[in-house]
């Protein structure tokens, strides 16, 4: 990707929508969604990027990379599971179908690690050996394959709140889901992570943990919405450095988004007051390594549409 693109880019990012002709409006933090009234959900793919559940700026190009990277999986997965996609009539929108979420969120992890108060190292590192209802053994290490992979659900905490780490036992007792339909999702889940960490083998790369949003549509089956194995919903690391960085004792090379987290850390900023402005080199690395896991992921060249967002969107959806 050549860097004066990226830097041009920057100036014509897409931060914001109005498309309420399609529809009752639904704001995300990345995404935004128009509901019709034919059962169709469009959702919009912003360039918008959150840190500390903080929208802090926009990066260029990186609903195109989020939007292309989704349907690359939802498309190389149709044959495990089913899925809400229905069109992709621009680079930065999906068309899907209207579908009743589940409560939960469903983790799935296969190594220990991460930083944040409630990861899975963090509870470890601290003495504890039970995990969203999970039993893990003593003398296991920072970075490691766990066991074996692990399904830690969390609540899907309502808009301006934070999700919280539950059990199946926890879910199931105060009635948030019924066990047969858990244990349906669950079953399916694992089999979109081992698929996914398949691919990602072949394709050079670790798939470390992800997060699954499933619904119920008119039919009452259990199908996959929202995104799924993206650089925003799953942790990547690259295969190759990774004994290595294990032997060193070192954070294992990562191709995710904690690179815009990592520099507000840097800067003294995790979440309070007012984030410092994004400068635009990072602006244009943080880009850069999207696109780098839409071609590394899929195996595909990322191709960069370039005409004002707005003006193209519309004209697309025939607005």
């Amino acid at each position: 990707m050549d860097p004066r693109l990226l830097e041009e880019q920057c100036a014509r990012t897409l931060r914001a929508t109005d498309l309420s002709e399609l529809g009752r409006p639904e704001e995300g933090k990345v995404r935004d969604c128009y509901i019709g009234n034919d059962k169709r959900r469009f959702i919009v793919v912003t360039d918008r990027v959150s840190c500390f559940d903080i929208i802090v700026d926009t990066l260029p190009f990186k609903g195109q990379v989020l939007n292309q990277i989704a349907a690359f999986w939802f498309g190389h997965t149709a044959d495990l599971a089913p899925n809400h996609l229905l069109e992709v009539p621009d680079p930065n929108v999906s068309v899907v179908r209207e579908c009743r979420p589940l409560p939960v969120e469903f983790v799935y992890r296969g190594y220990l690690t991460g930083s944040s108060p409630t990861s899975i190292w963090t509870a470890y590192d601290e003495g504890a050996r039970s995990y969203c209802g999970h039993l893990l053994p003593d003398g296991l290490h920072k970075h490691e394959p766990l066991p074996e992979p692990l399904l830690t659900p969390t609540t899907k905490a309502p808009k301006g709140l934070h999700d919280e780490l539950t059990s199946r036992e926890e879910l199931i007792a105060t009635g948030a889901i019924d066990e047969p339909l858990y244990d349906e999702a669950a079953a399916l889940c694992r089999k979109l992570f081992s698929a996914g960490q398949h691919h990602a083998e072949r394709q050079g790369l670790i798939l470390v943990d992800t997060k699954y949003e499933l619904a119920l549509d008119d039919d009452n089956r259990i199908v996959v919405i929202d995104e799924i194995h993206t650089p925003d919903s799953s942790r990547y690391w690259y295969r190759a450095s990774y004994e290595r960085a294990l032997a060193n004792r070192r954070d294992p090379e990562a191709l995710d988004k904690e690179y815009v987290r990592r520099w507000y850390v840097e800067q003294g900023w995790r979440g309070e007051g007012p984030p410092p402005e994004l400068p635009i080199a990072v602006r244009c690395e943080a880009a850069r390594r999207y696109i780098e896991a839409y071609e590394q992921i899929s195996g595909r060249d990322f191709a960069p549409d370039v005409e004002p967002p707005e003006t193209r969107i519309r004209r697309n959806l025939g607005l």
